[in-house]
């Protein structure tokens, strides 16, 4: 690593024949920069009542009386659930004093999910996802079968193709 241009030593020191630069924090982009954000985002959630998942690490649980946050997060993505909207602000103000967030409101997709909202309730479906999918390999025009494969196909033919 070489000193950044322009960089001068304080008047009165002078720099060793090799200096090296020493980061106080992690510079976004870096490996080390998404393990030291988390690291730093999962000590301030459990500072602040939170538990960790034994079975997910990207998994935080607080629960008080009747009040139940859950709070999921994937790389710089956090999914926030509660019984309790007040409960939500007062976590979203205190993430607010400690790092810059964005609110996006309520959630429509995560990780592939579609995520709807009505006067019935909340439903969870990957439709999007398959779709992407099947555009992505160019079969999204192709027709609809009730059996993965032709049954008449015997498995000689089969290793004949592959």
């Amino acid at each position: 690593m070489s000193l950044p241009l322009g960089y001068t030593p304080a008047l009165g020191k002078v720099l060793p024949p090799n200096p090296v630069c020493r980061l106080r924090k992690s510079i976004y982009g870096l490996k080390q920069a998404s393990r030291q954000w988390y690291h730093c985002f999962s000590l301030v959630l459990l500072k602040h009542g939170f538990m960790q998942s034994p079975a997910d690490n990207s998994l935080f649980v607080k629960i008080s009386g009747d009040v139940c946050i859950v709070l999921l997060v994937y790389v710089d993505d956090i999914l926030i659930a509660s019984n309790d909207d007040a409960a939500v602000l007062e976590l979203k103000a205190h993430l607010h004093e400690t790092f810059k967030i964005k609110n996006l409101g309520a959630a429509r997709y995560f990780l592939g999910m579609e995520i709807a909202r009505s006067s019935s309730g909340i439903s969870v479906s990957q439709r999007k996802y398959a779709l992407d999918l099947v555009s992505d390999t160019g079969m999204l025009g192709c027709k609809p079968s009730a059996v993965p494969m032709d049954p008449s196909i015997s498995s000689a033919k089969i290793r004949e193709v592959l």
